[in-house]
C-alpha cells in the first residue's frame, strides 16, 4: 500500500461562502467508506498515520480541512493564524458539501460509509446526525466537542466578556492570552494535547516546513459560536434524537474538552457506548501507543460488530 504522504492529491471543493481543501484516500482492497474529520487547528496532513491505519482496514478514507484552517480558506483577513467563525452552521455547510461532493459518488448499491470524527470534527459530525438521521452506518468520536473546558473558570464570566465582544466590533480579534500560542514557537512542556513527544514533534517538524498550514488563536467570535453551540447541543432533546450506532471515547486527561459532559451525553443517545481512556489526553490519536491500542481495539470490535449486524 503507498503511504498516505506519498499518495496525497488535494482536491478543492465550493461551499457557501468557502473553498475548502479535500482528499480521498483509497484502500488497495476497498470494502467500505471512512469520513475522517479533524478537529479545530487541524489538517489532513497531521493524520496521515491514521489515515493508513484505516485504509489498512479495508477503509477508503475522505478527508477535508474545514474553513479557516489547514490548506482551506482563511476567514480574518490579514490574520491567517486567527480561528474564526460566524455560526458553526457553516461548517455544517462545509460538511455537507463533503459527503455530496466527495463521499457520496463512492458510495454504490445504497451503501453507507461509517465517520470517525475528532474534537470539533465531533461536534460537527453529532451536528450532522441530529440533522441527517440515517446517512451514517456508524459513527466513532475521539474526545467530541461536547462542552470545551474554561479551565476553571467559571462559565458565566467568559460569557459575558465575549458577548461583549462580539457585541462592540471585536469578533474577530485574539481572544487574550491566546495570540502567542503559535504551533510554531509552543514547545511540548506546555502544551495541552498529548502525552506522546515523538508525535508531537512530528507535527511540529511538519508545520515548520509547511508553516502557512498552521492555526493560532480562536477569535472571540469563535468563542462565542462554540458557546452558542455547545449549549444547544446540551439541550435534553439533543442527543436523545441522535439514533446512529456511535463509539464515543473520553479522554481521562482531557483538558480541552470535558469529559464527564461527554460521558452523560453518550448515555442519552439511543445507541452510544462510551469508553474513556483513563490517562489519555485530549488528542487521543496522536498519543501514546498504549492509549492508541486501546482506542484501535475498541474501534475494531465496534467496526466488526457493526459489519455483522447491518
Amino acid at each position: 500500500m503507498t503511504p498516505a504522504q506519498d499518495c496525497f492529491r488535494p482536491l478543492f471543493l465550493p461551499a457557501p461562502g468557502a473553498r475548502l481543501r479535500a482528499a480521498v484516500f483509497e484502500a488497495d482492497s476497498p470494502r467500505r467508506v471512512c469520513v475522517l474529520l479533524n478537529g479545530q487547528t487541524e489538517f489532513i496532513e497531521k493524520y496521515f498515520e491514521v489515515i493508513d491505519e484505516l485504509r489498512q482496514r479495508g477503509f477508503t478514507v475522505v478527508a477535508l480541512d474545514w474553513r479557516g484552517q489547514g490548506g482551506s480558506g482563511r476567514l480574518v483577513p490579514g490574520a491567517p493564524l486567527r480561528a474564526h467563525i460566524h455560526d458553526f452552521a457553516e461548517y455544517d455547510q462545509d460538511l455537507d458539501a463533503l459527503m455530496d461532493q466527495l463521499v457520496a459518488p463512492l458510495l454504490a448499491g445504497g451503501a453507507l460509509p461509517i465517520a470517525l470524527a475528532h474534537s470539533m470534527g465531533g461536534h460537527i459530525l453529532l451536528r450532522y446526525l441530529h440533522r441527517h438521521p440515517g446517512r451514517i452506518a456508524a459513527a466513532i468520536f475521539g474526545a467530541p466537542m461536547v462542552r470545551f473546558s474554561s479551565r476553571g473558570l467559571p462559565r458565566w464570566p467568559m460569557r459575558l466578556v465575549t458577548q461583549w465582544k462580539v457585541r462592540h466590533g471585536h469578533a474577530e480579534e485574539a481572544v487574550w492570552g491566546m495570540a502567542k500560542r503559535d504551533p510554531l514557537t509552543l514547545d511540548f512542556q506546555h502544551q495541552l494535547v498529548t502525552s506522546d513527544p515523538a508525535r508531537f514533534q512530528r507535527t511540529r517538524d511538519f508545520l515548520l516546513r509547511h508553516p502557512d498550514l498552521r492555526l493560532g488563536a480562536p477569535t472571540w467570535g469563535w468563542v462565542d459560536a462554540a458557546l452558542r453551540a455547545t449549549d444547544d447541543m446540551n439541550e435534553p432533546a439533543f442527543a436523545g434524537a441522535i439514533a446512529t450506532p456511535s463509539l464515543v471515547f473520553g479522554a481521562g486527561h482531557d483538558m480541552i474538552c470535558v469529559t464527564a459532559d461527554t460521558r452523560r451525553f453518550a448515555s442519552r443517545m439511543r445507541q452510544a457506548r462510551f469508553v474513556e481512556i483513563a490517562g489519555a489526553n485530549h488528542e487521543i490519536l496522536m498519543e501514546r501507543d498504549t492509549f492508541r491500542a486501546q482506542f484501535w481495539n475498541a474501534f475494531d470490535a465496534f467496526t466488526a460488530d457493526h459489519q455483522r449486524l447491518s
